[in-house]
């Protein structure tokens, strides 16, 4: 049994990736980037930092990245929110049953904070993670790297080895066994609908330990039931 579990927060807790994507393909694509599709923006840029993705954007343009690009994001994905955020089915119960246990959670979201925490608020899950969010705002190298895992784990108290992780993006497995973490992949998120079998390989390919489609399976393969 792990001593604590570390969780990626869009496609993992909340079903949130497809308005995300969604809302920066059309923040790109109103600063004269026409090509850029819904299915660019996830198989390029599932699961990295919002730097990243300004990165691409200052060279697809030419130009630097504005300084309120996520912000502008972020806009117009609360105003989604509001209305469309759910969780993924099951979460609440397995956050319980965790709990019960007394294994300590954290999330480790390439969001930026303000984004992570209105995430949390809106979708009901803020109280299981009261100062144990933790944002690649927060480190010099978002997933991949293994650093904010790194973060996660120290600010929990509980050596890397002793962590396990949920992530739905190829960027969040590598960065968790870089950590020296047991990472678990899921698939259940809406927005791996068409591309379910060929992500699953992917993130096996990546090191998941295990790759799992719905919560209560996510739960056993964690707790290593």
């Amino acid at each position: 049994m792990p001593q604590a579990v570390i969780f990626d927060l869009d496609g993992c807790l909340v079903d949130s990736e497809t308005l995300s994507i969604n809302a920066i393909a059309e923040e790109i694509r109103d600063m004269g980037v026409s090509d850029v599709t819904y299915d660019y923006i996830r198989d390029r840029f599932l699961g990295v930092s919002m730097r990243v993705i300004c990165e691409h954007v200052a060279e697809q343009t030419g130009k630097t990245c504005a300084d309120d690009f996520v912000d502008r994001v972020e806009e117009r994905l609360f105003a989604r929110y509001r209305s469309d955020l759910r969780q993924i089915d099951g979460v609440t119960p397995m956050l319980d049953v965790l709990k019960d246990r007394g294994i300590p959670v954290a999330i480790a979201t390439g969001g930026s904070i303000r984004r992570m925490g209105e995430t949390l608020r809106i979708s009901g899950l803020a109280s299981y993670f009261e100062s144990t969010s933790f944002s690649a705002d927060q480190v010099e190298h978002g997933k991949p790297a293994p650093d904010l895992f790194l973060l996660a784990a120290q600010e929990l108290g509980v050596d890397p080895e002793a962590c396990a992780v949920m992530e739905d993006s190829p960027h969040g497995i590598q960065g968790a066994r870089a950590a020296g973490m047991r990472a678990i992949g899921f698939v259940g998120g809406t927005h791996l609908d068409p591309m379910r079998d060929g992500h699953r390989a992917l993130l096996l390919s990546k090191g998941a330990a295990q790759v799992c489609e719905t919560i209560p399976d996510t739960l056993s393969a964690l707790l290593l039931d």
